[in-house]
């Protein structure tokens, strides 16, 4: 039940992202989707609040999934401040300050709901969507007078079928399952088992999260640029499967905190750049749709992760699913290993 609740957030974006990336470039605006999103996040909330039973649950973890498919123009319109060349640098950035969000809202929810119960994190949240909503009619949309012609239906296949795009979506879909079943789906839960509070999870976020914003930032700007792009993903893909391996064996809660911080670090070495490459070498009027293909792609992940893993666990327990997780994070590694030789040895380039 928990795999198909966690799994219905990753669900509702698999069939909205693609549609949504392709109506912002065939409207070229950005700015309402973003507006929509804030709107079902503070809907997702209010039901939330009102249902407790595993049907409301799922229906409110459904929407705020159609909340999270306006990611899809935010990042586009967030890539049009910069030049093209610059999209690894711009989703780095841009991922610190979604990586900021988060920590603060799962951070804060911890302390919330010690205080106050589980409801009061909804309350807060559905409050917070309704100022970022409000804070959206100031964003600036940019407008450069030149007349572009909207983006048409036969130019999907084209858009879809570009090598880089669909290796880094396949990479994608691996990189968000171990996601998904870790930190944003079984880790919590895991910890909850050998004796965690609820601010202790506040404080397994925190270990998370912050070397996870960290190496988003610097991913782009300095790491990728020394040792290389697929060098840099297979890294943070290795060392993720680990650090998800050991989950199981870990008994300790000092210990969990630990191998998560280097957990969350690893996974802010890859989740960027292959953000960033998916639209790279895409033209700007077409980008919404590539980034919608990428990232309906990926939500495939954050469905099928915690699906099968929770299938799993309720075989094996919590730590079948973990070693499934890993397993997923090293056939990511050997993939970007193989791929990273094709560069080498036929030109291939990103």
């Amino acid at each position: 039940m928990m795999g198909i609740v966690l799994g219905s957030y990753g669900f509702m974006q698999i069939l909205i992202r693609f549609p949504l990336g392709i109506l912002s470039d065939r409207l070229r605006r950005r700015k309402p989707f973003i507006v929509l999103g804030f709107a079902t996040s503070a809907a997702g909330c209010a039901i939330f609040i009102l249902f407790e039973g595993f049907a409301g649950v799922t229906a409110a973890r459904a929407m705020t999934g159609i909340s999270a498919s306006a990611w899809v123009a935010f990042t586009v319109l967030y890539a049009s401040y910069y030049v093209g060349s610059e999209a690894t640098k711009a989703m780095g950035t841009i991922s610190v300050a979604t990586v900021t969000g988060q920590l603060l809202g799962m951070g804060i929810s911890g302390v919330v709901a010690e205080m106050w119960g589980w409801s009061a994190t909804f309350w807060v949240g559905g409050v917070t969507a309704l100022i970022g909503g409000g804070i959206c009619w100031f964003i600036y949309e940019s407008k450069d007078g030149v007349y572009r012609p909207p983006m048409l239906f036969r130019d999907i296949p084209a858009i879809i079928g570009n090598p880089i795009l669909l290796k880094v979506s396949l990479l994608s879909i691996l990189a968000h399952s171990v996601l998904f079943i870790t930190m944003f789906g079984f880790t919590p839960s895991y910890a909850v088992s050998i004796g965690a509070d609820k601010l202790y999870l506040s404080l397994l976020v925190i270990a998370f999260m912050v070397p996870h914003a960290f190496a988003a930032l610097i991913t782009g700007r300095r790491i990728a640029p020394r040792y290389g792009v697929w060098a840099t993903i297979m890294t943070g893909f290795i060392i993720s499967g680990l650090c998800t391996a050991l989950i199981p064996f870990n008994h300790s809660l000092t210990l969990l905190i630990i191998t998560q911080a280097i957990n969350g670090f690893a996974q802010g070495l890859h989740l960027p750049l292959l953000m960033g490459l998916s639209i790279q070498s895409i033209d700007n009027d077409k980008r919404a749709t590539a980034m919608g293909f990428y990232q309906a792609v990926y939500a495939a992940g954050m469905f099928s992760g915690p699906f099968i893993a929770g299938s799993i666990n309720e075989s094996y327990g919590l730590g079948g699913g973990f070693i499934f997780g890993a397993a997923v994070g090293l056939l990511a590694a050997i993939l970007t290993a193989y791929w990273s030789r094709a560069q080498l040895t036929r030109g291939f380039s990103i």
